[in-house]
């Protein structure tokens, strides 16, 4: 086993584009490391930087102690799980799993054995008869995974496997991918634009945006403390809501003053604040942090105004209502005890213990 580490690996196409800008980060011996952004960010460049089949303009890649820069993709230790699983149509099952090992002159026997194990672990021992147009996507998958831990690597790259799936069976591949790194305790970089995933997968994640790492730390870390207004919106679904305003003083605390309703700010968040009085200011709240009044007991530090029912959609577990407060739509997830009715007036509460405050200028999180 091995960790991977990336020093200031920059990538630069040859029309100057700069596809990976100066990322740095370290994924540890058998940790599962995710790779999560917006479509052109930069994530399966990095991948394929790790993997060898892209160049590196600057900075270097270490698999274990060693720098792999200029080291030939076979001789990385490393195996890669594709988008499309890559299968040979006109092989077995058995045989796409052990071409791999055939091409390194493995013997035989060994290489029975370790398709055997492969298939065995998951649990596609019936299958190692049939053609890739047999299988439906998730034993596609399967293979693809078999393919890569018959020959035992140092590392497993996984670029976006599940995208092809329906969404009932990526659910299922998700835990099943889950299962399969507790078992093998293999170092794991996966690649993923759902942000679903990375949440629910990773050991830590690295959020990137326009060939930029903006943030890299364990999912929940991520989550309650996003490090600018890019990350609080793209991690977290549904999005948390963003409200334009101004900070004003009243009374001698501090009032967020958006559009068509006002606030206040809990004392412990003043102190940062203070230089932002009679500012514009970002306000961020998560769906799951706005309440209906009546039912309000969560909130550690409730404000609450009237907004409008725009649209109400009944989930069971939950509602997810659309409202709306002067110009401005936000979403919220409210328990089943009261179907709001699309059009009246509700009173809302904020949990504003759990609000962020961004700063408009550089979008950094401020509190």
């Amino acid at each position: 086993m091995a960790k991977v580490v990336l020093e200031n690996v920059t990538k630069i196409y040859d029309n100057d584009f700069e596809a990976v800008a100066d990322i740095s980060l370290t994924a540890k011996d058998k940790e599962f490391v995710v790779l999560v952004g917006p479509s052109g960010c930069g994530k399966t460049t990095t991948l394929r930087m790790i993997a060898g089949l892209e160049d590196i303009s600057k900075g270097k890649v270490y698999i274990g102690d060693k720098v792999v820069n200029n080291v030939l993709p076979k001789d990385r230790d490393i195996a890669m799980v594709f988008q499309n699983y890559a299968l040979y149509p006109h092989m077995t099952v058995y045989d796409n799993m052990a071409f791999g090992l055939k091409l390194r002159k493995t013997p035989k026997e060994e290489i029975i054995q370790r398709v055997e194990e492969a298939a065995d672990l998951l649990g596609i021992e019936e299958l190692l008869d049939r053609k890739p147009k047999q299988l439906s996507g998730g034993q596609r998958q399967r293979v693809a995974l078999g393919r890569c831990i018959v020959r035992k690597p140092k590392v497993f790259l996984f670029d976006e496997p599940l995208s092809n799936l329906d969404a009932k069976l990526r659910v299922q591949m998700r835990a099943e991918i889950i299962k399969l790194h507790n078992k093998l305790k293999t170092t794991i970089i996966y690649v993923t634009h759902d942000q679903v995933e990375a949440m629910t997968m990773g050991d830590r994640i690295v959020v990137m945006k326009d060939g930029y790492l903006h943030q890299y730390d364990t999912p929940v870390e991520i989550y309650n403390n996003p490090t600018n207004k890019f990350v609080a919106g793209f991690i977290g679904s549904p999005s948390i809501n963003f409200f334009e305003g101004k900070l004003k003083k009243s009374d001698g605390d501090i009032v967020f003053a958006g559009d068509g309703f006002s606030v206040d700010v809990p004392d412990e968040f003043e102190d940062k604040l203070k230089d932002y009085a009679g500012k514009e200011i970002t306000l961020g709240i998560r769906p799951e942090d706005v309440y209906h009044k009546p039912y309000s007991t969560s909130a550690d530090y409730p404000a609450n105004f009237v907004a409008n029912v725009e649209v109400v959609e009944p989930l069971g577990s939950e509602f997810q209502v659309n409202f709306l407060v002067g110009d401005t739509t936000f979403r919220a997830r409210l328990e089943p005890k009261e179907e709001p009715v699309m059009g009246e007036d509700m009173d809302v509460v904020f949990d504003m213990k759990k609000a962020h405050f961004f700063d408009n200028k550089t979008e950094e999180t401020i509190v």
